[in-house]
């Protein structure tokens, strides 16, 4: 059924733009609480960005500018705006179109794609401030995919698993031979979780998780991924031992020796801001983006990671809960979607800088400074946002689910 309007003249379907968006803002329905949590992360990013931009300016480094982290924000802000005013019935008809257009830029890739560190991931996009990383925006789509997918797909019988398996299949192989294998795994949580919230058996997807941990063994057993991907697996495990962390230092380990020193620094209360050994010394690759959080640790110490840590889990805790008051089923699937989607960066990113999960390069969303993450994090904020609280009728069984 297509989208009407009333008129004098009766109801009419919305043509052009308005059957995209609706600019009728539900102020009162918005998730204000989230709106807040989000702004806290996001001025905590700005606030840690700048005191980075300002000691490598001290110090005479040519890394981080603040001024180009803000207009990666200026970039990414109207993201935040379309996914907040566009209609849910024009996106659930459309999940398939948005899917294969981010199938599409991730076949771009190899043919337009450039290479930084040895993999290719970005096309160059020199208007924008920065380069686009496709995987990014792929994330999203394939969460809309599969909440139309699952929109009336309860996951009862094996060939209810094919369709959406195949879905989340595509993108984890187009991403891992870039090769980008920490933003293939993000994707694995992500589906399993919406196939939990469109019903899954609790036993099949502890089925599904166990066959995964084989086949990543075997897989590691049988170099069948890079060979930096399995060095790292090894460095990750034999620096469980402090003595080897220490002795690896200049070679295999020196950015999760970097990172767990300057969390160590951090002490109870933190060095302070823009005081910490790993701005300072500027010896933590990556600081401003997969290990910022270990900056967090170290110039807010304890008090201040633990602070972090507490708003994340809030904003996840009430995109979960903005999800389960969206009685819209396709609606519903997005908002949990897009709560996974956050779940599933935090705990690998602050698990990679804890030395908890093997080194992978993944940004920490609303927080690190990647554009291209920063913009795919607005969409997916903006998307839950307005899907949550624009709440449409629905009469599925989901309607009636406590």
């Amino acid at each position: 059924m297509k989208a009407q309007v009333w008129s004098w003249k009766g109801t009419r379907p919305l043509r052009g733009w308005r059957s995209v968006f609706d600019l009728r803002i539900p102020w009162s329905k918005t998730d204000w609480g989230l709106v807040l949590l989000s702004a806290a992360l996001v001025a905590t990013s700005i606030a840690m960005v700048y005191a980075m931009a300002a000691s490598d300016a001290k110090f005479g480094r040519d890394g981080i500018l603040f001024d180009r982290h803000a207009k990666k924000y200026v970039v990414a802000a109207p993201f935040l705006v379309l996914g907040y005013f566009v209609r849910p019935r024009w996106l659930r008809r459309n999940a398939w179109l948005l899917y294969g257009g981010t199938l599409a830029l991730l076949c771009l890739v190899p043919v337009v794609g450039v290479e930084h560190n040895n993999a290719r991931r970005w096309i160059q996009l020199p208007m924008m401030g920065f380069d686009l990383q496709p995987s990014e925006l792929a994330k999203i789509g394939l969460i809309l995919v599969l909440a139309r997918s699952l929109y009336r797909n309860r996951l009862q019988t094996l060939a209810d698993w094919v369709g959406p398996a195949l879905l989340a299949a595509v993108p984890v192989v187009l991403v891992a031979a870039q090769p980008d294998l920490g933003t293939a795994l993000t994707i694995v949580p992500v589906t399993l979780g919406l196939f939990w919230l469109a019903g899954a058996r609790g036993e099949t997807l502890a089925t599904l998780l166990v066959v995964g941990v084989v086949l990543a063994g075997l897989a590691w057993q049988l170099e069948w991924v890079q060979g930096y991907q399995i060095k790292r697996i090894d460095v990750w495990a034999r620096c469980f031992d402090a003595g080897t962390l220490i002795e690896e230092k200049n070679g295999p380990a020196f950015h999760a020796y970097h990172a767990r020193v300057a969390i160590g620094n951090g002490g109870l209360y933190g060095t302070g801001l823009g005081k910490g050994v790993a701005n300072e010394a500027g010896h933590l690759p990556e600081r401003e983006s997969d290990s910022i959080f270990a900056v967090v640790a170290e110039e807010g110490g304890l008090v201040g990671a633990s602070a972090l840590i507490g708003l994340y889990v809030a904003f996840v805790a009430l995109l979960l809960v903005a999800a389960g008051r969206t009685r819209e089923r396709f609606s519903r699937l997005v908002v949990g979607g897009v709560a996974l989607y956050f779940a599933a960066h935090f705990f690998i990113n602050v698990g990679v800088n804890l030395g908890l999960v093997p080194m992978t390069g993944l940004t920490l969303p609303l927080i690190s400074t990647g554009g291209s993450s920063l913009m795919a994090s607005f969409l997916a904020l903006g998307l839950a946002l307005g899907l949550s609280a624009r709440r449409e009728p629905s009469l599925d069984l989901d309607a009636f689910r406590a």
